[in-house]
């Protein structure tokens, strides 16, 4: 069992910045891919960001890609979401998750947090 606590979510003017972390408890925490999602009100939840069990391998989606970085600590249990040049659009409730394998299909993700709300004023 892996649990995930989300924060550093907030308010911020377009064009700002924010730094997204996901802190981890329980099983190894460096066995686990992980990743960022997330959904907008009255929208699916989507893809942002995974990063593999070791770091060295990154992948993000086509809306963040250039603006947004995703790195890990293993020491610490945490993974990070650097998130640059915020737009309207990137509003959402994001979420950290772990999986067991690299990849960025949701229903690979066996363990989520709570979330963390993210709003961009225009």
């Amino acid at each position: 069992q892996v649990q995930l606590v989300e924060s550093g979510g907030g308010l911020v003017q377009a064009g700002g910045s924010l730094r997204l972390s996901c802190a981890a408890s329980g099983r190894a925490f460096g066995a686990y891919a992980m990743g960022w999602f997330r959904q907008a009100p009255g929208k699916e939840r989507d893809f942002v960001a995974v990063i593999s069990a070791a770091g060295g391998r990154t992948r993000y989606a086509d809306s963040v890609k250039g603006r947004f970085t995703i790195s890990r600590d293993n020491g610490k249990n945490t993974v990070y979401l650097q998130m640059n040049s915020l737009k309207s659009e990137d509003t959402a409730a994001y979420y950290c998750a772990a999986a067991g394998s690299f990849g960025w299909s949701e229903g690979r993700y066996e363990y989520w947090g709570q979330g963390t709300q993210v709003t961009v004023s225009s």
